[in-house]
């Protein structure tokens, strides 16, 4: 019986930790790893109710489809937009609302409005200020004598971009206010001291040290950029052709319109590759630059 009691106050304290963490283990496993486990087997079996063992056959089969190698590139362009809005519309809104000015908390609290909308109800609302007849946007454009345009046409992928960083930046606003008060003041006075001017501090001193803010910015664009769905099944239905057909979009037509679980599945675990891998480079590449202070 002694065998099962704490022997030491330490003991005590790591089994009332492993408890209080038994809820999130099980729902982890629950709705994370045991779903993940599921999808891994899927992958390896074939035909419509995905009964048929076919080992590494998805998996080749996908990696051979230009279907597959498209979506895949359409899905890497978008997700570096996004990534590259993020950091500069993000940054650059945090530095604007970092400064003394009236009715600041009020921006910060728009901005973040769209944030907490649903994509549903973010790529609804696009869809209908982008139509090209009906819409608001080009209504507008036509009272100020400017040519209407085929938002959803011409640009396609760059339109949903657009509007993924138009609902995202306030919560990147947030992320680089964050890390721009978290910079000591003292820095920047010195520099003023040593007749530094605007841009050389933010150059030498808020950039570098906002490195741990924009890697983890970074990574969170990539893997939510990597992941996008309902943009292109709500604004663009993958079209025009295929132009907006992003990964997971053309993941959900293989198992839900051809009923294919199987190559489906298959599908899924590769962008789960090679959204750690990404995922990966990044984490190695931030900590290499790295500012400690």
């Amino acid at each position: 019986m002694s065998l099962l009691r704490p022997r030491t106050l330490s003991d005590r304290y790591a089994r009332t930790a492993y408890l209080f963490l038994l809820p999130a283990i099980l729902f982890f496993a629950a709705f994370f790893y045991l779903p993940i486990g599921n999808v891994v087997s899927t992958s390896l079996m074939t035909g419509p109710q995905a009964d048929e063992f076919t080992g590494l056959g998805n998996y080749a089969q996908a990696l051979a489809d230009p279907a597959v190698r498209h979506s895949f590139l359409v899905t890497v362009a978008f997700a570096a937009a996004v990534v590259a809005g993020s950091i500069v519309l993000g940054l650059g809104l945090a530095l604007a609302l970092d400064q003394p000015l009236k009715g600041r908390v009020a921006f910060r609290v728009m901005l973040l409005v769209p944030y907490l909308t649903s994509v549903a109800i973010v790529g609804l609302l696009w869809r209908n200020i982008l139509d090209p007849e009906l819409g608001v946007l080009n209504r507008t454009l036509s009272s100020f004598g400017l040519p209407e345009q085929q938002w959803l046409n011409t640009h396609p992928l760059l339109t949903i971009a657009a509007i993924t960083l138009w609902q995202s930046a306030g919560y990147t606003m947030v992320l680089f206010l964050a890390g721009l008060q978290g910079i000591p003041e003292t820095y920047h006075e010195a520099a003023r001291i040593d007749g530094a001017d605007a841009w050389q501090r933010f150059w030498r001193i808020t950039l570098p040290l906002l490195a741990p803010t924009t890697l983890f910015v970074s990574v969170m664009a990539v893997i939510s950029g990597l992941q996008a769905f309902g943009q292109a099944y709500i604004i663009t239905n993958g079209g025009p052709g295929d132009a907006t057909d992003l990964s997971v979009f053309h993941i959900f037509n293989v198992a839900f319109r051809t009923r294919d679980f199987g190559y489906a599945s298959a599908q899924s675990v590769l962008l789960l590759v090679v959204i750690v891998a990404f995922t990966l480079i990044q984490l190695r590449a931030g900590r290499r630059g790295e500012v400690r202070h």
